[in-house]
Formats: structure tokens, sequence, C-alpha cells
């Protein structure tokens, strides 16, 4: 018991063949989550800056849902990171005292420096909404109209002028925050992989294309995310107003659903982003082969044996290959486009697997293997943080951090 307490990792640690003392899965579930949460805030934000950067005006509507989306879900980037530490209230002095010695320390510098620019390209945005919505409350009788209006009186910062030429002033401020964001966005992600990248005595991880590799993944699965998640809302909202019109309510507006033109557009992004992602992880794999280091034999071994199905099968094959497949058929189908859309998340998400599970299998001694059994019922704080039910906590956050900014910034609506 007293050894249970001391270790981290015994609870979730299965040892074959000759492995060290010392050696566990120290990185769980919750440092999959971590660049899985990261690369989902960067992919999300790149996704929106197709519109604002690139003129796509086919994408605005995806795109400032897309924006608002990216801010739900930065706050999620740090919440594996604080379950997963001992100390978790020492998690905060990394925003408190940032410098570049480390790559783990530049993580405060760029976290803040990334949600200064989505939430300022957020006022831009919606600054004319703020000020229309603060003058429309204003004669509205009620606490609750009032406190709205209170806040809406806040996130105008007295900025009340809605003229042509103030917001003439407000799109190029958007247009050139959405263009200084995306290389801030692929380094929020990017130095995920550099990390894995630069930990020499990991023969899985030392690679130079792993911050690459990291950065191409976090776009395609940002990008499927918003899609995924835009057209479950929109069906959704397309089904309560046909329930709500069969029961003659004559006051609900008819809604059309998700445009199968908009998400047709966004996916051929998406499958242009997938192609460059599995390219750099099959350039990566070949140039280990081809070169057949000292630590091949065991890389090998994993990818070929203990880690087959998770590589092979589930990450190319059902994460890669079928959604490239059901991308690429043409007259695309809302089911079709949900599969295949999650699919792509889970492919993203057996590669953050395979690179911080699979990079930790193999002992040292490179005589024997590791295998990560997830905790799946917690019995104390610990299983709970590193298993499953830790995992979907932090899986559901930015979903309701959206819900509650949603009430307050109409991502969804035309403005």
């Amino acid at each position: 018991m007293t050894e249970q307490l001391i270790v981290h990792g015994l609870d979730w640690t299965v040892k074959d063949l000759f492995v060290y003392p010392n050696e566990f899965i120290y990185w769980s579930i919750q440092i999959v989550m971590y660049p899985y949460m990261t690369g989902l805030v960067a992919g999300a934000f790149v996704l929106s800056s197709l519109y604002h950067v690139f003129g796509q005006k086919d994408l605005q509507g995806i795109a400032r849902f897309s924006l608002v989306f990216s801010l739900a879900l930065l706050p999620t980037a740090m919440l594996p990171l604080e379950f997963h530490l001992q100390h978790p209230f020492r998690g905060i002095n990394v925003m408190f005292t940032p410098h570049f010695t480390s790559a783990i320390a530049a993580f405060g510098i760029v976290f803040s420096t990334y949600a200064m620019i989505v939430m300022s390209e957020i006022w831009f945005v919606y600054r004319r909404y703020f000020v229309e919505q603060s003058i429309a409350l204003r004669d509205q009788p009620g606490f609750g109209n009032q406190a709205k209006r209170l806040l809406y009186n806040l996130l105008t910062l007295g900025a009340f002028d809605v003229s042509e030429p103030a917001l003439a002033i407000d799109k190029k401020g958007v247009k050139i925050l959405a263009a200084i964001g995306i290389p801030v966005a692929c380094f929020l992600h990017g130095y995920a992989g550099f990390i894995f990248g630069s930990v020499k005595a990991n023969a899985l991880w030392m690679s130079p294309l792993m911050p690459v590799i990291f950065i191409m993944s976090a776009v395609v699965s940002g990008i499927a995310l918003c899609m995924l998640t835009y057209i479950i809302i929109m069906e959704y909202k397309k089904l309560q107003a046909t329930l709500a019109k069969g029961r003659g309510d004559e006051s609900v507006k008819e809604l059309g659903g998700v445009e199968m033109d908009v998400i047709t557009k966004t996916s051929r992004y998406l499958l242009s982003f997938l192609v460059a992602a599995i390219s750099l992880e099959l350039l990566d794999l070949i140039f280990r082969g081809y070169t057949a280091m000292k630590s091949w034999d065991i890389l090998r071994s994993v990818m070929f044996h203990d880690d087959f199905i998770n590589i092979f099968i589930l990450q190319y094959g059902c994460g890669n290959l079928i959604p490239f497949i059901l991308l690429l058929i043409p007259r695309p189908s809302i089911k079709r486009m949900i599969l295949a859309l999650v699919l792509v998340l889970f492919g993203v998400f057996m590669m953050r697997w395979n690179v911080v599970i699979g990079g930790q299998a193999f002992s040292l001694s490179f005589e024997g293997f590791m295998h990560y059994k997830m905790p799946i019922i917690p019995h104390s704080l610990e299983t709970y943080k590193e298993g499953l039910f830790g995992a979907l906590t932090v899986a559901a956050a930015p979903f309701l951090i959206f819900w509650g900014i949603n009430k307050i910034v109409p991502s969804l609506q035309k403005i």
C-alpha cells in the first residue's frame, strides 16, 4: 500500500519481459489529451482564418462559429496538465513566470498571446452586435434585461460608433489579428511536438518532423471538430423547428439545417491538411526504417507487433484511410460526412495515443515492454484523473464553455 501511494503509474502499468524497476507509464491519458486539446484550439482558429485572411466568402458562417469555438476550447488546453500534476496549484506558475529557457515554460507566453489575439478578434467581429444589444435593452424592464445591458455595455469597451468608417476599421483589425494569429496558433501546438521531439532519450519521439506532424494533425482535428459540431447543432435546430411547426407554433422560423455547400467546401480544406498530415507521418516512418538506427529494432518490434493494431489498423486504417475515401466520394451526405469526421477525430486521437503511450511502451533496456491499462472505474482521485472519466471530463468541458459563451456571443446567428 505504501508503494502504491508513492509510485506514480503503478496502478496502470503492466510490464512484460525485462523492465527496470523504476520504469512506469508516467504519462497517461491526460498527456494524450493535452496535445489533442491544444491541437483542436489551433485547428479551429485556422479554419476561422480561412475566411478572415484569405477571403473565402462561402465559409463566413462556419468561420465565425469556429472562432468562438476556439475560445471555448482555449481554457481546456491547460486542463489535462492540471489533472496530471501532483500539485496542480503550481501549474499557474507557468502563466505568472513565463520564459524561454524550456519549451513548457514558454507555454505561458504563447498561451497568453494567443488568448489575447482570439479575444480581441472576437471583440472586433461582434462589437457592432454588442452596441446594438446595449441599445435594444435600454428600455427593457426587468433585472435580467438590465444585467444583460450592463454586460453588453462593458463588452463595448466604450466604443459605440457603428458608422461605416468605424466598421471598416473593425474588419481591418480582424484581418490583421487573424493573420498574426495563424503562426501563433501553430506555435501554440507545434511546441507540444517540440517537447516530444527534443527528448533524446526516447527513440520514438526524437525526430525533427515531430513539431510539423503535430501542427498538421492539429489543423485536421480542429477543422473536423468544428465541422462536426456545426453540423450537429444546425441539424438539431432544424429538428426543433420541424417539431415546433408540427405542433402548430407559427412563430418558429423555418430552418433548412446545415448547408451542404459550405460543408463540402470546408471538407476540401480538411482533405488537403489530412493528406499533408498522413504524408509527413509516413515520411517519418520510412525515414526511420531506411536509416535503421540502433533503436530501430525495438521500434520495429513496438510498431509491427505490440502496437500494430493501434498504429496500422486504428490510426492509419480507421482514422486516415477510411475517412479519406469517404471525403473523396462525390455528392456527400450528412450521415457520411458525420462518419468521416468522427473517424478523422479518432485517427488524430490515436496518433496522439501512439506517440505518448507508444513512446513509453519499450524499456530503456531495449529488452522489455510496458502497457498502459487505463483505469475505467476510478477507486481513487488519482485513477479518476488519469483514467477514462478524467479524459471524458476534459472532452466535455469545451462544449459546456461554448454553451455559456454562445449565450452572450451568438456564433450561429447572422449579424
